[in-house]
């Protein structure tokens, strides 16, 4: 026969006392924005002082040659690319160069060798000035930045900012007939047309650098060109790389 449990006796329950403590009325903390703890700031790139990382104005205008400004420059701390370089990438080319291409930045093989265009986009744009009847060192090639942004993202409004008068300098140094820009960037920072390329390519422009005026032709960056290999944009490449050599090769002023 089964055990048969009695029932356990009825709990009664408690009434609260008068004098217990009242529930707590505190609201949980707020969410508000306003009223979060604030997160730590982004660290501030401090440049260098002395006159090597961070050039001044006096010294660049104040270099004769191209050599000289290179000098000046080279050793350039003045923005956040430089602690991060392997090679600072000046630029190459003839001095007295009539065809000036203007790029964005140095890419991972500019960056290792120093040199400007030495990548596939770099070969590419070989073939472009050889298709013009041209060889490389007969153009002056450079670029808006001097170092290699981070995995070769767009150089920031004050990295541009604190690497242009380096190129401007350039620009009067070797006095080209016209310039041919390559990409978005050099178009923006250098010519100050934020358009998209794509609107702008094949359009003449003109960028004043100190007292002279110079013709800009802007078309596409090479690594643009081999992401698009289309008959498309091959053709409107080659029109206005044509129409930048038909310019210099025209009898009559430059300007």
């Amino acid at each position: 026969m089964g055990l048969v449990r009695e029932p356990a006796p009825a709990v009664q329950a408690t009434p609260p006392s008068r004098t217990s403590t009242p529930p707590s009325t505190t609201r949980p903390p707020s969410t508000h924005p306003a009223s979060r703890p604030a997160l730590p700031a982004a660290v501030t790139y401090v440049p260098p002082t002395d006159p090597v990382g961070c050039p001044t104005a006096g010294a660049v205008a104040a270099a004769q040659n191209l050599a000289d400004l290179q000098r000046a420059t080279e050793g350039c701390l003045a923005c956040p690319l430089g602690p991060g370089r392997l090679k600072f990438v000046f630029g190459e080319g003839n001095p007295q160069a009539r065809l000036m291409f203007v790029g964005e930045g140095p890419g991972r093989d500019e960056d290792q060798v120093g040199r400007p265009f030495v990548g596939k986009a770099g070969e590419l744009l070989d073939k472009m000035i050889a298709a013009l009847g041209m060889q490389r060192d007969q153009t002056y090639i450079a670029n808006v930045v001097k170092c290699r942004p981070p995995d070769n993202r767009t150089p920031t409004a004050e990295e541009a900012q604190a690497c242009l008068g380096y190129l401007h300098r350039q620009i009067e140094l070797i006095q080209p007939a016209v310039i041919v820009t390559l990409g978005a960037t050099p178009l923006r920072e250098l010519v100050g047309v934020s358009e998209g390329i794509t609107r702008v390519r094949g359009q003449w422009k003109r960028v004043k650098v100190g007292d002279r005026e110079i013709p800009v032709m802007p078309t596409f960056h090479p690594a643009y060109v081999l992401r698009q290999y289309t008959q498309e944009v091959r053709r409107a490449v080659w029109e206005d790389l044509k129409a930048a050599k038909d310019w210099i090769d025209r009898p009559g002023p430059e300007d």
